[in-house]
């Protein structure tokens, strides 16, 4: 088989390559990373395709600026792509904090700017894929998500699914917080991308929600992620927010912190990647695989810890990369979390490794039932040989629905409006988002994309 990833130069790649061929045969023999950007080719790519062949796969992995010679003949796509790169997404979040609105990739204006960015790139790769690679399936972890998917279910004939390890994670830190093995306990989860409620959690037959709920004060203190959430708020909805969420619940205190550090997470974000390229191209210089994986680690290790701490005012605007701890090339992989753990539950699902419920962004069907069949949504779903069927879930609270539904109306829209490229249609999208204040700032911030992003966004007309 054959795996693809568009945008190879990602950071989170090389991880995702080693958990891919780490302590199990791989089921690939040819991945092939596709990145246009020289730099990320010679010292990401390099990194990735060195790391398969110090585990045991030389000349499986290729780097590669072609995306038809990427695409050819593969059986999965990973799309990991970032149109604009980090400098795109600093102009979305300062614009948007210059109105005094929350500046984020993927919520707000940032993610409508983001998505309008992206949609055109992603759909011109789907008529490549249906062309060279039909039989393909695309799993997505291109930001943001669900409108992504959403895009490429309804606009392409190329079978797709949109990917997150938001959920998983939050599941998982509650299986922590609880002293309890994630495998026992039998969650419900539902919701859109980066817009999910975790609604019951079940230990041998006992449900226990409302134990976390009332608990939910010692929570914030175990994991920095449900920190930003007033306790009373969370306990009156009757669900587990996941940490995007936090933009929605608390916006103006998000707002307020991220512009009293001087700094965004885009920018901060752009320092770890470029000490990462730095770090890896001298660790190749000076020394071998090893050396470059620990230092790739170091940086990937901090990035990770600083996640949101600068959106709920945990951490200052000169704190800046701090030294993560490295990881062994060679180490274990145990069981793989993350980008990279849920990436190999899809594969092993589709492929009839190991048919198993993964929560993963598809068409809805009737697991929500508030919405429209045909609307992408997050959901727990079966995967195996068959593709992806959604599982029943909880109700959603009548919070929670009355978001839902709020923001799959603005995520139809601009999908609308990146399709058929109407410039109204996508001010009047943004106006639609819970996080921007109407039609006359919608209006002004469109402007200013279109001004800031210059040839990504000249289709809208």
């Amino acid at each position: 088989m054959k795996l693809t990833v568009l945008g190879g130069g990602g950071v989170r790649i090389p991880a995702l390559v080693r958990a891919v061929v780490g302590d199990r045969p791989t089921p690939f023999d040819r991945i092939d990373l596709f990145e246009p950007d020289q730099l990320r080719r010679t010292t990401i790519g390099r990194l990735a395709s060195a790391a398969a062949t110090a585990l045991g796969y030389p000349d499986v992995v290729n780097v590669t600026d072609d995306v038809e010679q990427a695409l050819t003949g593969a059986d999965y796509v990973f799309s990991a792509i970032r149109v604009g790169g980090d400098d795109a997404r600093i102009v979305d979040e300062r614009l948007a904090l210059k109105h005094g609105l929350v500046g984020q990739e993927t919520t707000g204006p940032g993610g409508c700017a983001m998505a309008l960015r992206t949609i055109p790139v992603v759909l011109s790769y789907c008529e490549v894929i249906s062309r060279v690679a039909p039989h393909a399936v695309l799993i997505n972890f291109t930001n943001p998500a669900g409108i992504i998917t959403q895009a490429v279910t309804t606009n392409s004939n190329v079978r797709a699914l949109g990917v997150c390890d938001t959920p998983s994670g939050a599941q998982a830190r509650l299986a922590g917080f609880l002293g309890i093995d994630a495998d026992r306990i039998a969650f419900s989860y539902g919701g859109l991308n980066h817009l999910g409620w975790i609604t019951s959690a079940i230990i041998d037959g006992e449900e226990r929600i409302d134990e976390l709920l009332t608990r939910y004060d010692e929570l914030k203190e175990f994991n920095s992620r449900f920190a930003g959430f007033d306790t009373g708020l969370v306990r009156k909805i009757g669900a587990i927010p996941t940490e995007y969420l936090y933009y929605f619940y608390d916006s103006q205190a998000c707002a307020r912190s991220v512009s009293r550090s001087g700094t965004t997470r885009g920018e901060n974000v752009r320092r770890f990647n470029e000490q990462l390229i730095t770090s890896v191209a001298k660790a190749f210089e000076t020394g071998d695989v090893n050396d470059a994986w620990a230092a790739y680690s170091q940086v990937m290790g901090a990035r990770h810890d600083s996640y949101m701490r600068l959106d709920i005012g945990k951490t200052k605007a000169s704190d800046g990369p701090q030294a993560g701890t490295p990881d062994r090339l060679d180490a274990p992989a145990g069981q793989i979390g993350g980008y990279s753990g849920v990436a190999l539950r899809v594969i092993d699902g589709l492929s009839g490794a190991a048919p198993a419920p993964v929560i993963v962004n598809t068409r809805n069907g009737r697991s929500l039932d508030f919405l429209d069949p045909e609307d992408v949504v997050e959901v727990p779903a079966l995967i195996d040989t068959r593709g992806v069927s959604p599982l029943a879930t909880q109700p959603l609270p009548g919070q929670a629905r009355g978001l839902v539904q709020q923001v799959k109306e603005y995520e139809r829209a601009v999908v609308e409006a990146a399709v058929t490229g109407e410039l109204e249609t996508a001010t009047l999208a943004l106006a639609m988002n819970p996080l921007v204040p109407g039609v006359t700032a919608a209006r002004e911030l469109m402007e200013e994309y279109l001004e800031h992003h210059g040839p990504y966004l000249e289709y809208l007309q």
